[in-house]
């Protein structure tokens, strides 16, 4: 994967005190290989001696500054912009002064975000919406982050990354010898770091030494910090004094010491080094980052936090002590648990400097290189754009609203049924893994504010089936299960197996669970080799579709890009060989998801960068658009009467809900790659079949319970509405409704700068 070789950090920078200036330096010293530079952020009335890698300052109150800024870098023909976002640093209301720089960069932007507000204020929101709108990906450092992004802001899973906090990669040692140099030996340590204010709990930390004490007469509370600039430009130090006020009516006044310093790394990493507790006391929930807790869990160090977000994350599953906000004696409690405990206090040390070895700078560094050359592609095909409001059909049709009616009552407490009676279940034909893949492809898809989740019972339902089906001794996946649960095979078909790919990797993405997840990017893995013995071409289609997602996911796998790369290399071969001027297609006749085959070229050149993959894909989706598509202007599927049939212009019976529901995959996928008007009024056409635009202007959909039927015949409709019609068309209505909201959002936004 080429690597950007010029990169622009815009952030705050040292020596400007604040933890947005400490992450940004440290994050570009650690990408040192690369051509990089700093755009610092300086606060209204301040001056700072910035380094020679701030080539640029931006006075935050000065909106010529962020234009300039712009005109600098786009002249400066940088590969990738990186964005520390954090509301407090940026001028404007809401930090709104940030959008002018941002949306005249003629390169991708990453924006990281250091904060995401659960209940952001209207400009708030307005100006996060446009920053992550504006980037080609979004960075968070915690799971919580993601999950907020989803819900609050409604951003699409698959561009959103989590990224821990940087480290510094330094060996464990004993606190003895740095306890020695800064005049501490001998003495339990507890310390806290970092910027003093009020939300940082030292109050109650203060409250927790006399209990303390009664254990450990000779324990030291050590907090390092200055008192924040903001806080002094505002009160003085009035806030730090009444720290002191609250040391002296405790009576620890031996045992608690305040430094007011803003300390060199190296100094820093010192004190670190001679604690042997660590204590984030904060009293904020919402905390969705915390460098200080970062560092000191990096350098391993029994830690005892207040359950923030960021805390509840990295300290889990006994890899340091949570405890509730504001409550001294707990904290007390848990700290003197640890100094009265070495042997438990040292497993815990151990497990957090183990643990944290995959967040050192370093590899932190890799990541967001790989996340930098990942949007750095991604934009050589599409250059960003501000369409007009998507309209789901050329006549104006407005999407349905999203009914799960006859979806729910399909599924039983084993999953999804495969046909039906008219509208009754069938329980003769019991359930496939073909059905509940594409179902659990549902529940992903309906994983956004805007549309009605599943149910979780349900969802998890769809996953054991799923689980279920895994043969562990073929490492194939079984398909066809009868009514009372019987396997009726030990392996399914090639592509079950794929499509059952595709829907774990999209799980690995975009599922609503951590947890569900981290079991689909386990099973993806474990089932994705079988796939390089298959030879059908629809199965390698679907396999590289689930690549998409697991390979967004786990970007280190080598295994799954080679597998990637092979897979589509396959598809490429075959339609060199059956491609002619005339028939541009991958083999020499038409079947079913026949759009699969080039939504699968088209994401996985977007994903890798390779500019054949996408030509290809968009050239056959071309082509099958047009033979799918009446002089009249309405889609018109390949029909089943003609799957096989070799070179010949397709029969347009029966007609079938899978067709149309890919059709508008692939179209919304090339419409990404190439932003092209021609492919939204494609997936247009396609949906609108589901609701009368076809040749017999009948519509297979009842609104009501959102119930769609089998196909279309060539005198009337198919009456049975079964667990594959209905799956396509939810994914399909999915699809169009998150497309005209974007693109409604795009037509609507109008910034506001001053």
């Amino acid at each position: 994967m080429a690597q950007p070789s010029r990169l622009a950090f815009i952030g705050n920078s040292l020596p400007r005190r604040c933890g947005i200036a400490t992450f940004t330096t440290d994050l570009q010293q650690a990408i040192a290989a690369a051509d990089t530079c700093i755009v610092a952020m300086t606060d209204h009335g301040h001056a700072y001696d910035y380094p020679a890698a701030v080539r640029l300052q931006v006075k935050d109150d000065r909106i010529e500054d962020y234009v300039h800024a712009a005109d600098c870098l786009n002249a400066g023909q940088f590969d990738v912009v990186s964005l520390q976002h954090e509301f407090g640093i940026f001028g404007g209301e809401a930090g709104g002064h940030i959008i002018a720089l941002l949306s005249r960069l003629t390169m991708p932007i990453v924006t990281t975000l250091h904060t995401v507000l659960s209940e952001p204020t209207p400009m708030q929101r307005v100006v996060l919406n446009r920053v992550i709108e504006l980037s080609s990906r979004v960075v968070v450092m915690a799971e919580q982050g993601r999950e907020l992004l989803r819900r609050v802001y409604a951003v699409p899973a698959d561009k959103v990354e989590v990224i821990a906090h940087g480290i510094p990669d330094v060996a464990f040692v004993e606190p003895d010898k740095a306890k020695s140099k800064l005049g501490f030996a001998g003495r339990p340590v507890i310390l806290t770091f970092g910027l003093l204010s009020p939300s940082k709990g030292i109050e109650v930390m203060i409250d927790a030494m006399p209990s303390i004490l009664k254990s450990r007469a000779d324990a030291v509370y050590v907090v390092l910090g200055a008192t924040h600039p903001n806080l002094v430009r505002d009160q003085g130090e009035a806030y730090r004094e009444s720290l002191l006020d609250r040391v002296r009516d405790r009576g620890v006044e031996d045992n608690v010491v305040l430094l007011d310093q803003f300390v060199d790394r190296a100094t820093l990493l010192d004190f670190i080094a001679m604690c042997d507790v660590y204590v984030t006391p904060y009293l904020n929930e919402a905390q969705m980052t915390s460098g200080t807790l970062a560092y000191s869990f990096g350098l391993g160090k029994a830690v005892v936090s207040t359950r923030y977000w960021h805390a509840r994350e990295l300290l889990a599953e006994g890899r340091g002590i949570l405890v509730p906000f504001g409550d001294a004696e707990a904290i007390g409690r848990e700290i003197t648990g640890l100094l009265t405990d070495d042997v438990r206090r040292q497993a815990m040390r151990r497990r957090a400097y183990a643990t944290s070895r995959s967040m050192t700078w370093p590899r932190t560094a890799e990541r967001y290189l790989a996340v930098f050359a990942r949007a750095q592609r991604v934009r050589r095909f599409r250059v960003i754009a501000q369409p007009d409001r998507f309209e789901p059909s050329g006549d104006g049709l407005a999407a349905p609203e999203l009914e799960l009616g006859h979806f729910l009552s399909m599924c039983d407490d084993t999953g999804l049924f495969q046909h039906a009676v008219h509208s009754v279940p069938d329980r003769s034909h019991g359930y496939c893994i073909d059905d509940n893949a594409r179902a659990l492809l549902v529940a992903c898809a309906l994983n956004t504010p805007h549309d009605p989740r599943l149910p979780e019972p349900l969802t998890a339902r769809l996953a054991a089936f799923v689980q279920h089906a895994w043969n562990p001794d073929t490492k194939r996946f079984r398909n066809f299960m009868s009514f009372d649960r019987r396997w009726l095979e030990d392996s399914g078909s090639e592509d079950s197996h794929g499509r059952t790919l595709w829907a774990l990797g999209e799980c690995a993405r975009g599922d609503a669970s951590p947890s569900r997840r981290r079991w689909a990017t386990a099973l993806f893995a474990e089932a994705l080799p079988t796939v390089e013995g298959f030879r059908s071409p629809r199965a390698w289609a679907f396999a590289l579709l689930g690549l998409d997602g697991y390979c967004a996911v786990v970007p280190e796998d080598t295994l799954a890009e080679r597998v990637r790369h092979d897979l589509a290399e396959r598809l490429m071969a075959i339609l060199a060989a059956v491609e002619t001027r005339d028939w541009v297609w991958f083999e020499e006749g038409l079947a079913y998801d026949n759009a699969r085959l080039s939504q699968a070229l088209i994401v996985t050149g977007m994903a890798t960068g390779s500019l054949s993959f996408v030509d290809a894909g968009l050239r056959t989706l071309h082509w099958l658009m047009a033979l799918q598509t009446t002089p009249a202007g309405v889609f018109r599927p390949v029909g089943s009467d003609s799957f096989g049939d070799k070179r010949t212009a397709p029969q347009p019976f029966d007609q079938q809900p899978l067709e149309a529901a890919a059709a508008i995959s692939a179209c919304l996928a090339a419409w990404r790659a190439d932003d092209d008007a021609e492919w939204k009024a494609g997936a247009a056409r396609a949906f609108a079949w589901f609701l009368g635009g076809n040749d017999l202007s009948l519509s297979l959909v009842d609104p009501e319970t959102g119930s769609c039927r089998d196909g279309l015949h060539p005198d009337r409709l198919n009456e049975n509405r079964g667990g594959e019609s209905v799956v396509s068309y939810l994914l399909g209505l999915s699809e169009i409704r998150q497309i005209a909201r974007l693109s409604e959002g795009r037509a609507k936004f109008v910034p506001r700068l001053a």
